[in-house]
């Protein structure tokens, strides 16, 4: 499933809860929610009892190793994947009662053997859009990730850099309130990192949550309003970034970033 193609609600046996009333609802309230939630996969248990909101306007990062769980987590927010354990709770608001709107954006964009420009209507044809809103907002998501000049370019033809940013251009295009990101620069070189990592910066600006996944403390500090930091399946922190990176941490959390200071 490609980036902002899945549809965001309750789809794990947990219950919506929030405003019923007009507007936005109450600004105080998380968008999401986990409560004593788990996943497992077979015999293998990849979350363990988390307990964690996402508040609108937030920019929150999980950073943790490899197979700690932060890509369950992030579909676990989706509602890509069930709970086998606790709940998962998304805020109903406004007048129609409706869940948040969210879309993701996975470490390696899945793309169709179609145009540029294709690639972006699709993705808004999938999710519903009206068909007279289609262009205009593919010619705005394209502007701002510099992509409009290639719009009848094949898809697959562009740079690993410039992939990423369509896939950013397709889910900008139906308007999430919430954006997940797993590893989104991962595998690009240092320039394409910036590129995107500010394309990023503006999304979170337009007041678009963002929950990331991420190894680059470096671009947590940039990014993130919030860091949560996981091992074993577990939350071992839950901090403000400048707490993170400069307060006290559990001792999980305080060798994780002595490591990961140590090997950059």
């Amino acid at each position: 499933m490609s980036e902002g193609l899945a549809h965001g609600g309750s789809h794990d046996g947990g219950y919506p809860v929030g405003d019923h009333g007009s507007g936005q609802g109450d600004p105080a309230a998380p968008l999401l929610r986990l409560r004593g939630a788990g996943v497992r996969f077979g015999p293998v248990q990849a979350l363990r009892a988390v307990d964690l909101s996402v508040h609108r306007g937030e920019r929150l990062a999980l950073v943790g190793a490899n197979g700690c769980g932060k890509t369950t987590l992030l579909r676990l927010l989706h509602g890509l994947v069930p709970c086998s354990d606790g709940v998962r709770e998304a805020v109903r608001q406004g007048p129609s009662a409706r869940p948040p709107s969210m879309a993701m954006l996975f470490q390696r964009p899945f793309l169709l053997s179609l145009s540029v420009r294709a690639n972006v209507v699709l993705g808004m044809w999938l999710r519903g859009v009206p068909q007279p809103e289609r262009a205009a907002r593919c010619e705005s998501a394209l502007q701002r990730v510099g992509l409009a000049h290639l719009a009848r370019r094949a898809a697959r033809e562009l740079s690993g850099g410039q992939q990423q940013r369509l896939a950013l251009a397709r889910a900008w295009a139906l308007q999430p309130e919430v954006l997940f990101l797993d590893e989104p620069t991962a595998s690009l070189d240092p320039s394409a990192k910036r590129e995107v990592e500010t394309l990023l910066a503006e999304v979170a600006a337009d007041g678009t949550t963002l929950v990331m996944s991420t190894h680059n403390l470096g671009q947590a500090k940039r990014l993130a309003t919030r860091v949560v930091h996981l091992e074993g399946g577990r939350v071992m922190a839950d901090l403000p970034v400048q707490a993170f990176f400069s307060g006290e941490v559990p001792e999980a959390t305080a060798q994780f970033l002595r490591a990961e200071r140590e090997w950059g």
